[in-house]
């Protein structure tokens, strides 16, 4: 019974998060959800900034701390390991929606494509990054990243997967193409305004942070490994040719990181 209450919270978890990031695109892209980006009552610009800074805080703040190893140490103590991965995804999930809800529009217009082909074009490119960040996800291990094969591996009694160093496809250019993807997401837009500069600017920082993080966390792991693989593939802009790359299993963020 409380294998099969950890499967049912850990789908919960999961569906959860699939409303999120379906809510987020259409968040920053301006699409069919009812409050996007540039939505909402108009307050003064420093509670403006000083609202929306302290919203990205909290899911910094939430992200990084969750995914530490000290962290997930001393937080298995209280909750079961096989719902670890659930949780921390539903705790991100949340702060998202709240950052969703109390979002304060800053709409003055930073830049504007009036052409309506260049305009689509960018809304294509911008979707693409979200293509990007989904299929990087199903590359690795999708249903291992937010929560749901732990659960179910615990619903079977079976042994958690020994963490294996892979680099299909796109991580045979790029070692962050997850991010890359919420990169390209966030920044190609027609409307740029200073409310959707601010986003952009804020969690593309905190995506380097992230990066640096990751990256300490799959050196401790993969040792050598990852070294030269870090010192072959480049992290962002595939600029480096990647020559037999090694095996790597991969992490986001939202998201999302995968190895965290």
């Amino acid at each position: 019974m409380t294998r099969l209450i950890a499967l049912i919270y850990g789908l919960a978890s999961y569906a959860i998060f699939f409303i999120t990031i379906l809510y987020a695109i259409g968040f920053v892209d301006g699409m069919i959800v009812p409050k996007d980006i540039n939505a909402g009552t108009e307050v003064p610009w420093l509670e403006a900034v000083l609202v929306n800074l302290a919203l990205m805080s909290l899911f910094a703040i939430q992200h990084s701390i969750m995914a530490r190893k000290s962290f997930k140490q001393w937080w298995t103590q209280y909750v079961p390991a096989s719902v670890e991965r659930s949780t921390y995804v539903l705790f991100a999930s949340l702060s998202l929606l709240l950052l969703f809800w109390q979002w304060r529009p800053m709409p003055a217009i930073v830049w504007q494509i009036n052409n309506p082909q260049l305009a689509m074009a960018m809304t294509g490119l911008s979707l693409f990054g979200w293509v990007l960040v989904f299929t990087s996800t199903f590359l690795i291990n999708h249903f291992e990243l937010f929560g749901v094969q732990q659960v179910v591996q615990n619903l079977s009694n079976s042994e958690p997967s020994a963490p294996v160093f892979r680099t299909p496809l796109y991580y045979k250019f790029v070692r962050h193409p997850i991010y890359l993807g919420f990169i390209i997401a966030f920044w190609a837009t027609p409307l740029m305004t200073v409310g959707h500069l601010l986003f952009a600017a804020v969690t593309t920082a905190y995506i380097f942070v992230g990066i640096f993080l990751e990256e300490r966390d799959l050196v401790e792991l993969f040792g050598d490994d990852y070294r030269r693989y870090r010192n072959r593939v480049s992290m962002i802009l595939p600029w480096r040719k990647s020559e037999r790359p090694p095996t790597q299993r991969h992490a986001n963020p939202f998201g999302l990181s995968g190895e965290r």
